[in-house]
């Protein structure tokens, strides 16, 4: 099975699909192998950087998932690799 690369970049900038995003993440828990959170106090959001590895069918779907959740986006970003 061939697997990617990638970053998945999500700002939060409403807590109310916080709980829904956690899930998801830890759902996909076994490609994630990095997790960033910084939380901006001043702007009232949260900036979250995801570092996985999977195929790309499950990088697509995870962010999908995440860009659909109310008060929070994402980009995704692939390695050359």
């Amino acid at each position: 099975m061939d697997t990617r690369i990638a970053l998945i970049g999500i700002v939060v900038e409403s807590i109310e699909s916080v709980e829904d995003l956690n899930r998801l993440l830890s759902e996909y828990g076994s490609y994630i192998f990095g997790r960033m959170g910084v939380p901006h106090r001043e702007k009232n959001v949260n900036v979250i950087s995801i570092a996985i590895d999977a195929p790309n069918d499950v990088i697509s779907a995870l962010s999908g998932k995440i860009g659909m959740l109310a008060g929070i986006s994402s980009k995704t970003t692939y390695a050359k690799v």
